[in-house]
């Protein structure tokens, strides 16, 4: 049998460097591939592997993706000057890769991706035999890489939508909107329940996506989740409650109750599985409401909170059950109706400017939230100090700096905005007026104002009913009020943390019991 010579069965040295190098290439394109912004990367692989500018191209000739910084301006112009009608004129033809240009201008090599919408890669400028196949295996990496990119960008961009609009629901609940919110929820899913407990949990910003995915998982997706749009280290979430949850009128007195374990045998509550998953939440719940209390929910789970930071289990229920509108009766209403008359009557000089219930939102929100009320709003800073400063001058005090206004306006919103309000002032007697200290000196607000600082009372010297009353005088400012108790701030602020747990309420975290204590203590005379 004849053997063939040996060197009819081995390629020209030439054709193994090819193989090689084709080789060395393939795998330096793969492991591109599994980078961190691996389009960017193979781009700029390329570039320096051709010596010319590498980009991708969609069919009107916008260049979609480069390699970033990797070359200067004037190259980065040129390539997409020369790519633009190149990339035009391949897409007329039909092709799926040519060499355009050249000439007086440098050769662009395109070559069709298999994506969705005509994308090219293009690199201007070499003028090599084998670029064609190093653009041909570089394509196809290209394109896997491409799609995922941009199915990433498609799923942020709709995770972010759905966001905004879950937290535009929860912005209609907190400003009484509550036909709207349904309906927006009714399309996005879950339905909104007809009662609810509000859920505010503290956790590490970073973490914040992940810990609201788990709450939904261990809620059984009926859990209405938002990350709180005011404060960074929140998650806010909207459940049905709990078998054997409270059902609470509104924000009142009383400390709220540090839950234990719960009964053997008995399914373990959202909050209990929310701190044994993530052990650097705090959470507070609120009793349960009617949907459209929940803004009374979120102060109840804020309070609560306050008290979950420093208890061993993490987590605390709101345990207060004597509602503010204890103060309402005709006296009440009336007084709220003159009080916020101007602001109700307020017609705006431009179509452009806030009208009075945007003026009356504002004036919520920063009672609540103070300047973090812009981040509530969704407006500029300076808007909503120019807003401030209108409100100011249309209820004629000065609501931006004293307590004793503050206050008064606070209890005058609640009171405006209560069910039966309307009603009560349509009973009025024509030309009846009504002060501040009227709707206080009633039975029953001194009854409401004694439950109040009862808990201060019995609470010992360093967090008791003189600290509290030189904060409020202080307009509660802690660095004057510790001025004023001869203490340094933190001592001062070390005695209003204990005032905390004996209330179980915030103070010294938005929303505050600040105003209701002023209340009550003007109401028996303390101030």
């Amino acid at each position: 049998m004849h053997t063939p010579p040996s060197d009819m069965h081995t390629p020209p040295s030439d054709m193994r460097t090819d193989r090689a190098d084709r080789a060395d290439d393939v795998l330096a394109l793969a492991r591109l591939a599994t980078r961190r912004g691996a389009v960017r990367e193979m781009l700029g692989w390329l570039a320096r592997r051709t010596g010319g500018p590498a980009v991708l191209v969609g069919d009107t000739g916008r260049v979609l993706a480069g390699p970033g910084g990797e070359h200067d301006p004037a190259v980065a112009r040129l390539a997409v000057d020369a790519t633009a009608d190149a990339t035009v004129e391949l897409h007329r033809r039909g092709a799926a890769s040519a060499v355009l240009g050249g000439g007086e201008g440098p050769p662009v090599h395109l070559i069709a991706l298999d994506t969705g919408p005509r994308t090219y890669l293009a690199v201007v400028g070499p003028d090599d035999p084998h670029c064609g196949t190093l653009l041909a295996d570089a394509a196809r990496t290209l394109a896997l890489c491409w799609r995922l990119e941009q199915s990433e960008r498609a799923r942020r961009r709709i995770e972010s939508a759905e966001e905004y609009s879950r937290e535009a629901v929860l912005h209609l609940l907190m400003v009484g909107s509550v036909p709207a919110a349904q309906r927006i929820a009714g399309a996005l899913r879950p339905a909104l329940p007809a009662m609810v407990q509000m859920y505010v949990i503290e956790c590490p910003h970073a973490r914040r996506r992940e810990i609201a995915r788990r709450i939904d998982h261990e809620a059984g997706g009926g859990a209405w989740i938002v990350p709180c749009p005011v404060r960074p280290n929140h998650v806010l979430a909207l459940v049905p409650p709990e078998p054997g949850a409270g059902v609470g009128a509104g924000v009142g007195v009383g400390a709220a109750a540090v839950g234990g374990d719960p009964p053997r045998g008995g399914p373990a509550p959202l909050d209990l599985l929310i701190v044994r998953l993530v052990p650097e939440c705090r959470v507070g719940v609120s009793a349960a409401v009617a949907l459209r209390d929940t803004p009374t929910a979120y102060e109840q789970a804020i309070h609560a909170l306050a008290v979950a930071r420093n208890a061993p289990e993490r987590r605390a229920g709101f345990g207060g059950d004597v509602d503010v509108t204890v103060l309402a009766g005709p006296e009440g209403y009336v007084w709220a109706s003159e009080l916020l008359a101007p602001c109700l009557r307020y017609a705006p000089a431009r179509r452009a400017d806030p009208g009075p219930q945007e003026l009356l939102g504002t004036l919520g929100s920063w009672l609540s939230f103070g300047g973090a009320a812009s981040r509530h709003l969704k407006i500029h800073r300076n808007t909503l100090a120019a807003r401030m400063r209108h409100l100011d001058e249309l209820l004629g005090v000065e609501v931006s700096r004293s307590l004793a206004a503050q206050s008064a306006a606070w209890l005058a919103l609640r009171l405006h905005t209560a069910p039966q309000a309307a009603a009560a002032r349509a009973q009025a007697p024509p030309g009846h007026t009504a002060t501040l200290d009227a709707v206080l000196g009633t039975p029953a607000a001194g009854t409401w104002a004694r439950a109040q600082l009862r808990p201060l009372e019995q609470a010992g010297p360093t967090a008791g009913l003189e600290t509290i009353r030189t904060w409020l005088r202080a307009d509660a400012r802690l660095p004057a009020a510790a001025t004023a108790l001869g203490i340094s701030l933190p001592g001062a602020r070390k005695r209003l943390t204990r005032a905390e747990d004996a209330l179980g309420r915030s103070l010294l975290t938005a929303p505050s019991a600040k105003y209701e204590l002023w209340l009550a203590m003007r109401a028996l005379g303390s101030l």
